[in-house]
């Protein structure tokens, strides 16, 4: 009987340890499955791509602008010159690059066959008295003088009809291949001048990329900028990120598409919605920025988690608690 009641107190006790054990292994499965990270907002730096003077700032630190928002405009009137200027360059060339491929008018190519003709007829004249001549030296009827003065007739019109009949050749031909090709060459480059230009003229016009908010201003009206140069840094609206890190004994409860609830110490009981969107396929240590005691040696992988319906009150560097969505 006193060995009974010995037994009894023992077995609640161990019933009672085991219960424990199992509400400590809960209460730590559920910790390990609660992670702490950084709202992550992306940034802009926003620049001109061509430099020049400001003549005009729409928006200040602090401005919510939607995309395609005008932001700052530049001075138009240089641009607008150097766009005339590759214009015109653009329309010579075009003009003298569409004659080569035409070839020679066909005006031109008659008055060359109108010349090769007379060129041809001469000729046959001096050829016809250089005979002449010849025939009549031996007889005495005509000298040694007039003899040599009808053959360089002959020879200077022969040259003469040579000329003129190459010069034909070369109008009938038209341009030179080489030529043509050279014509194209600077065709498209004057084009390409052109196109520059008409693209300068655009970006002189600066405008949101994205929904966000203009966090600086770095330039005011009138100011000299130049290409490249920021202007202006903007906040995007979308997307809102939240960067946590996890343990890898529950890193597959955590894989990309996973859903989340996300909290703030900013409003604890207002409860975010995520999306797991990216797993880093590399271990690091745990940052000191959302280390716990019992993580400080520990090696966990970077999540990425996509924040489904931000406002607001979630801003940059912000800690944020992650739970999985029940």
């Amino acid at each position: 009987m006193i060995k009974k009641q010995i037994l009894i107190p023992v077995a609640v006790l161990a019933v009672a340890g085991l219960g424990a054990g199992y509400a400590c292994r809960a209460s730590r499965a559920s910790a390990r499955t609660t992670l702490y990270g950084n709202v992550d907002i992306r940034e802009v730096s926003l620049a001109f791509r061509v430099g020049g003077r400001v003549a005009g700032i729409q928006v200040d630190e602090g401005s919510a602008v939607k995309a395609g928002d005008l932001i700052a405009v530049l001075d138009e009137e240089p641009l607008r010159n150097a766009l005339a200027a590759a214009e015109s360059t653009a329309a010579a060339v075009a003009a003298r690059n569409a004659l080569l491929h035409r070839g020679y008018r066909a005006e031109d190519v008659a008055q060359a066959r109108a010349r090769r003709d007379q060129a041809r007829a001469g000729a046959a004249e001096a050829e016809r008295q250089w005979a002449r001549q010849r025939t009549l030296q031996p007889e005495g009827a005509s000298s040694q003088k007039a003899l040599d003065a009808a053959l360089a007739q002959r020879d200077q019109t022969a040259a003469a009809l040579k000329a003129t009949e190459e010069d034909l050749r070369r109008l009938e031909a038209g341009y030179r291949k080489e030529e043509i090709a050279e014509s194209d060459g600077q065709l498209r480059q004057a084009q390409a001048a052109l196109e520059t230009a008409r693209l300068n003229l655009r970006d002189a016009r600066l405008t949101a990329p994205s929904d966000g908010v203009i966090l600086t201003r770095a330039v005011e009206k009138g100011s000299m900028v130049l290409a490249g140069a920021p202007g202006f840094s903007l906040s995007l609206t979308r997307p809102v990120w939240v960067r946590a890190y996890v343990e890898e004994p529950v890193l597959g409860r955590f894989n990309t598409g996973t859903a989340v609830t996300l909290h703030t110490d900013l409003d604890p009981a207002k409860v975010y919605h995520g999306v797991v969107g990216f797993v880093s396929p590399t271990a690091e240590f745990t940052p000191k920025t959302v280390e716990t005691a019992d993580l400080r040696t520990a090696l966990v992988y970077r999540i990425r988690v996509v924040v489904s319906d931000p406002d607001p009150a979630l801003r940059q560097g912000m800690p944020v608690t992650v739970r999985l969505a029940k």
